[in-house]
């Protein structure tokens, strides 16, 4: 493999579309159509024999070229015509199977993006067989047998429609593909499929490959006759950097990721009342027998409905939500008490360490069995209770470090799927045939080592945080197993960076925030059951999972609230705005995993764990972005912290008034500079919008407001409803809310 072992020199094999190209290339047997340019590199639009091609030239250092139209029996008709004032370059094209227009739009302020975006109408009711891919890098002379790079990362099952790749000879530079989903609403219907995998592909064959019947089945949906369908909607971005370490490949795929997203249309979020989510929750956690079993004469959540052995995760879980809630209302929950109660059965005095089950648990569980992850997350949960002041919280967490410690070490910061607690003999080392097992524990480990650092400030545990950090700065792309883990791991490099002032705690924390975006699905899905719920920027829940979960979705939340608020000025633009965007879709697509919130004919009817009750305030664990029944895996107890975690996030108590304020972004600062005045700062993405809101608490009507950007510009009302009144403001913003009650006015 020479000097670029990593790279890939040459194909081991090609598909005939390759050879078509190379040979049209070689030959300069196309015709020009049009040609523009895109910062520093040329776009020449040319007419192949069986498709409409767009190939992107960065002088002397390589080029790509992007199948904007595929012609089977060639084009008819080929014709540029006058664009829009928003585009660069409109094309039509006619030929056998109908009349297809590619639009062209270049964007260059931040890095360059190509969009391209493909109509189709048909001729005749259209059946689509298997299509080629549609990009192409090349190397010297346009041949893309000579193109040497590396793809970085792709897409996997149903999240966003990605191709990440360096084109390192020639020095072309990296790239971001993104096929926009969305977009294909009307395509996946029409056909019935699901673009499940659907952008990847073998060096030098890469990008889309629009989903068609499996092999052996013939398509049997058509595209109907005369009717304009969008087939492809691409984003193309563009970075002169070449190959580089793992910090340099996550802040770029940050930076470029960010750049498509500008260049999306964005779903609309709505507000959500998680307040009175929140108190529906807490009575239904009291009161429903299907939530809580009483052992040793304590009483502990279960994890399902009426179902499964209650365990240490499940517990701390709930437990450090309704502490949030708690001190969020200013008073005492009695249930998180209760809950409390019992946490030391958990606790085995020998090993001084606290077991996933209690000592009772039933036959059919093996009781030493530990998911590496169980035996740390419990203890990040006591660790933000014990800084709270909670004493057997921190007796509890200070008690566990040892074992902790110890069991890090004998895994070498390389822990596997699941152990045994008793002697750290391994049950399941991998999660899969690459070798790798929950490789983002280190992350959560760092996370709970600077937790016992900042209650001790023993240099130990911040030695051990920068261990584990450090143990997997090689994973790149395949450090995330699972969501939340991922994100914890990132709030923990930028905790280490504000205590240490390194910078390479900060540029790690981009290869963790790459690895979590990289399983995100940027798209919104209406394919069967998906089109009663949003799934735009939810995260599956595993590397590899089919599905999006509820605990994963809050924890994560949470985690990136401690990111943002530790981070500073320094924090990549790109990073704030995707983290940002990611919590305000939290908070509107989260209330979608409550089965009230959806029609009863789409919710699963064979349940892996417990059962559904719509009447109980417990999300489901699953949404699928293809449709699938949600609440297949259970409705959960263990995910009720949900509804506590947002509403204390998201609504901002006005002291003395009877409204809140609401904002699907995080306060960054809040001032009450006057009695009927009070001035917040976020800081979301730039050009981005928040949804501010005022809302009615008690009886008493809303007073008349008055909300104002920095400078005075006045927000008007976007919409006002009884008991709440609706702004939408600049996501980076410092925003001035004054108001004067009814009563007050002269």
């Amino acid at each position: 493999m020479g000097k670029h072992a990593n790279l890939i020199e040459a194909p081991t094999g090609v598909s005939p579309p390759v050879l078509v190209l190379r040979d049209e290339l070689i030959q300069g047997a196309m015709r020009q159509i049009a040609r523009f340019a895109l910062a520093d590199r040329s776009v020449e639009v040319l007419e192949g024999r069986d498709a409409l091609w767009a190939v992107v030239r960065r002088a002397g250092k390589g080029g790509l070229a992007i199948r904007a139209a595929h012609l089977p029996g060639g084009a008819t008709k080929v014709r540029k015509i006058r664009a829009e004032t928003t585009e660069t370059c409109r094309i039509e094209v006619e030929g056998p199977t109908g009349a297809q227009t590619v639009l062209f739009d270049v964007a260059d302020k931040e890095l360059a993006t190509l969009h391209i975006t493909t109509t189709l109408t048909p001729a005749a009711p259209l059946l689509i067989p298997v299509l080629p891919r549609d990009l192409y890098p090349l190397g010297e002379n346009d041949d893309p047998f000579r193109a040497v790079g590396r793809v970085e990362a792709a897409q996997r099952g149903l999240n966003t429609g990605l191709s990440y790749f360096h084109l390192d000879e020639p020095a072309f530079g990296s790239v971001l593909y993104v096929q926009n989903f969305t977009a294909l609403a009307a395509y996946f219907e029409a056909t019935d499929t699901t673009p499940d995998g659907a952008v990847g592909g073998e060096w030098p064959e890469l990008g889309y490959l629009p989903p068609t019947p499996q092999s052996g089945t013939p398509p049997t949906c058509p595209l109907s006759e005369g009717t304009e369908t969008t087939i492809s909607d691409a984003l193309i971005v563009f970075h002169d950097d070449v190959a580089a370490d793992g910090q340099d490949l996550g802040r770029r795929f940050i930076q470029m990721l960010g750049a498509a997203y500008r260049r999306l249309e964005l779903p609309d979020t709505e507000f959500r009342d998680w307040v009175a989510r929140a108190d529906r929750t807490l009575r239904d956690l009291e009161r429903a027998d299907e939530a809580s079993i009483r052992h040793y004469g304590n009483r502990y959540a279960r994890p399902y409905t009426d179902a499964e052995y209650p365990d240490i995760m499940v517990q701390m879980s709930l437990i450090a939500a309704l502490r949030d809630f708690a001190v969020w209302r200013k008073e005492p929950i009695p249930l998180e008490e209760e809950f409390m109660a019992g946490m030391g059965k958990f606790r085995d005095a020998k090993l001084k360490t606290l077991r996933r089950y209690l000592p009772n648990v039933g036959s059919d569980k093996d009781k030493n069995a530990v998911d590496s992850w169980y035996l740390y997350h419990p203890m990040l949960n006591l660790g933000r209770l014990a800084l709270r002041g909670e004493a057997r919280a921190k007796r509890m967490f200070l008690g566990g470090l040892g074992y902790a410690i110890k069991a890090a070490h004998r895994f070498k910061y390389a822990w596997p799927i699941q152990f045994k607690i008793d002697d750290f003999s391994v049950i399941v080392e991998a999660r899969n045939n690459d070798g790798l097992g929950q490789t983002d524990v280190g992350g959560l480990y760092a996370y709970v080592m600077l937790q016992a650092y900042e209650l001790t400030k023993k240099q130990q545990y911040l030695q051990e945080a920068r261990a584990a950090i450090d143990a997997a700065k090689a994973m790149r792309f395949e450090l995330n197993y699972q969501a939340n883990l991922t994100a914890w791991g990132a709030a923990a490099c930028m905790r280490l960076w504000r205590i240490t002032a390194e910078e390479y705690y900060l540029r790690h924390s981009y290869v963790y925030l790459a690895s979590f975006f990289h399983n995100s699905a940027i798209w919104e899905s209406q394919i069967k059951a998906a089109r009663h719920y949003s799934n735009f920027l939810g995260v599956t829940c595993l590397h590899d999972g089919p599905y999006m979960a509820i605990y994963e979705c809050f924890d994560s939340f949470a985690a990136f609230e401690r990111y943002l608020k530790d981070s500073g000025p320094d924090l990549d633009p790109a990073a704030r705005m995707l983290i940002s965007e990611y919590c305000r879709y939290a908070l509107h697509r989260a209330w979608f995993y409550y089965p009230d919130a959806l029609p009863s004919d789409c919710l699963a009817t064979e349940i892996r764990n417990g059962h559904i009750d719509k009447s109980l305030s417990f999300p489901l664990e699953d949404l699928y972005h293809d449709g699938q029944p949600p609440g297949q895996v259970g409705q959960e107890i263990y995910g009720a912290g949900a509804a506590f975690v947002f509403a204390t996030r998201a609504f901002h108590a006005v002291e003395g008034e009877t409204f809140e304020i609401y904002c699907d972004h995080f306060l960054m600062s809040s001032e009450r500079n006057h009695p009927q005045s009070v001035s917040v700062r976020l800081e979301g993405g730039e050009g981005c919008q928040a949804r501010l809101s005022l809302v009615r608490r008690g009886r008493s009507p809303l007073p008349d407001f008055i909300v104002e950007v920095t400078g005075g510009d006045r927000i008007r009302a976007s919409q006002k409803s009884g008991g709440r009144i609706d702004f939408i403001v600049p996501a980076s913003s410092y925003i001035t809310i004054r108001w004067v009650h009814a009563k007050d006015k002269a």
